[in-house]
């Protein structure tokens, strides 16, 4: 009953996700022009990418990541780690709650990029790293990527976290989950842009999908 009530929720989610499509679309739109923040990030994922298609694939490091997001996620909500097992060839953590959340944050939290992210800002306030902006953007792209095409790659086979909540439902957490981190992200790592104006494109985006919807009814 609860999975029939979770893929009805995806559904009227549906235009949501368009929504939030077209908002992203539109954040890239404006932020383009900041070359100095897309070419070295698009360098770091092109050397991610390299090292995805050419090198042994380092997944020790993507389940380790993806168990303590599972962990992290748990804490938040208030609840307890009680064990996590991590392998190059899978993993699990047990832990005293869970909910949806919980359940799919490793598929649209980028827990290594989040991790670059907190490094730089703490080194940037310390040792005033404004020269080393390239450096930054190089490695937040390679963190992001990595998140990307090994999640990809997991979600490949069956994994009883999306089973659990269903695969509708789930498809949809993670696409807005991820439409989240871009579309909150890029106007921060850019600054072409502003949160607000990200949430008003994004709440917009969203009433014109629906105004059309209504139309063709």
């Amino acid at each position: 009953m609860l999975k029939f009530l979770k893929f009805l929720i995806a559904i009227a989610l549906l235009p949501v996700c368009a929504g939030a499509a077209m908002a992203l679309w539109h954040v890239l739109r404006i932020t383009g022009s900041a070359d100095t923040t897309w070419v070295p990030f698009l360098g770091g994922v092109a050397c991610w990418c390299v090292i995805f298609f050419l090198l042994p694939r380092p997944m020790w490091i993507y389940v380790f990541g993806h168990e303590l997001t599972h962990a992290l996620w748990t804490w938040a909500f208030g609840g307890r780690v009680k064990r996590m097992k991590v392998t190059s060839d899978g993993g699990h953590v047990v832990i005293s709650k869970t909910n949806f959340l919980i359940t799919l944050a490793p598929y649209f939290f980028p827990l290594y990029a989040v991790i670059v992210i907190a490094l730089f800002a703490i080194g940037h306030l310390i040792w005033d790293w404004h020269h080393y902006l390239v450096y930054f953007d190089l490695l937040l792209g390679a963190a992001y990527a990595f998140h990307f095409t090994l999640t990809l790659h997991t979600l490949q086979t069956r994994q009883t976290d999306i089973t659990s909540q269903g695969y509708l439902f789930s498809f949809v957490v993670i696409f807005l989950g991820n439409i989240a981190v871009l579309l909150f992200g890029i106007p921060l790592l850019t600054g072409k842009a502003g949160l607000f104006d990200a949430a008003g494109w994004f709440f917009q985006c969203i009433g014109q999908v629906f105004h059309s919807l209504q139309k063709l009814l």
